[in-house]
């Protein structure tokens, strides 16, 4: 895998809109104003805004071929360093005519983003370029009051800085809402929630060790068929994560998911699963028992290492998973340990 350059303070980074075209639209501007702010005053960064990326809700929706176009062209400019998906949506796979592979293969950067993400993730993958499954704009660059201080420090962590990164449990996390379309509240801080189960082991112990790779579960049936999918004998050795998102999946929606992963054959290949806090944590024992059913019992390698309630992805606060970086992972003291 190429691994792209760290940034640094001062450098260039780029705001895309690959789904959703919501940060466009006038009642969430503010957010990505504020998500924009953020990049520039907290992390030091210059943002450039793609040409289609605040073009609305309607127009991105009706051009997909736009949106692709702006991940091409900032993946070409040789003074962008970086790419920050705005938000996540449910169409990304739309771009998929539209990607060239060389382009992002000669023009290795950071990539990030996730949720529906997932897809361009796979693109940078089958690309050889390592990416970034983390933070987006309107989400935790723009969360009211201020950033989590957990995810802030896995950006500097793995954005920033070379070397290992540890991966723990957020000893806090937040299920509270607060209306995005309300300018007013966006100073307001969402209630935290002490962490009552931290890293749950579903199976295994000791040591494991692999390259991530994976993303969001509710999105990998979009692409499983597709070439962008990875040949069996691609995940080798790999250790696969997931998450579900917000539409927050029935246990039975994610038991076909599931098994559509095991008749894949993938769950042959890998050493270890790694499994994302439910949204909300709503489902959370009914998610286990389906892991414990579909994964252990069902699965034909029921010795399979499983790592449960991982604060990415749609978990707020979240940690960052770079796709194609090899990772170290103890079950015993349920610690994550990313090369970086």
């Amino acid at each position: 895998m190429l691994i792209p350059e760290k940034l640094k303070k001062g450098d260039t980074v780029a705001i895309v809109s690959l789904s959703s075209g919501m940060g466009g639209d006038k009642e969430f501007f503010h957010r990505y104003l504020l998500g924009k702010k953020r990049l520039e005053e907290v992390f030091g960064l210059n943002v450039v805004t793609m040409p289609n990326a605040l073009k609305g809700s309607k127009y991105l929706n009706e051009h997909p071929e736009a949106r692709a176009n702006d991940l091409m062209e900032a993946f070409k400019d040789k003074s962008i360093k970086g790419i920050i998906s705005m938000i996540g949506g449910d169409d990304t796979i739309r771009l998929l005519p539209y990607i060239d592979y060389e382009i992002i293969k000669k023009n290795p950067k950071i990539f990030m983003g996730y949720s529906d993400t997932t897809i361009n993730h796979f693109m940078l993958y089958k690309a050889g370029v390592m990416s970034y499954y983390g933070p987006a704009i309107l989400t935790d660059f723009a969360e009211n009051g201020e950033m989590f201080s957990y995810t802030e420090k896995y950006i500097w962590d793995f954005l920033f800085k070379n070397g290992p990164v540890k991966i723990t449990s957020s000893p806090m996390w937040t299920n509270d809402r607060i209306d995005w379309t309300d300018e007013s509240r966006i100073n307001d801080h969402r209630k935290l929630i002490k962490e009552e189960h931290g890293y749950e082991v579903l199976q295994g112990k000791g040591i494991i060790e692999g390259e991530l790779l994976g993303g969001c579960i509710d999105v990998f049936s979009m692409f499983m068929a597709t070439p962008l999918w990875p040949k069996k004998e691609e995940w080798k050795d790999k250790i696969l994560f997931f998450e579900t998102s917000d539409a927050k999946a029935t246990p039975l929606q994610l038991k076909w998911m599931l098994r559509g992963l095991i008749a894949s054959g993938i769950m042959e290949e890998i050493n270890g699963i790694l499994i994302g806090k439910p949204k909300d944590e709503t489902y959370y024992e009914e998610y286990k028992e389906v892991f414990i059913d579909v994964l252990i019992k069902e699965n034909l390698r029921k010795d399979i290492p499983i790592l449960y309630n991982i604060n990415f992805g749609h978990s707020a606060p979240m940690c960052i998973l770079p796709i194609g970086a090899k990772a170290k992972v103890d079950l015993n003291t349920k610690e994550i340990v990313v090369e970086n």
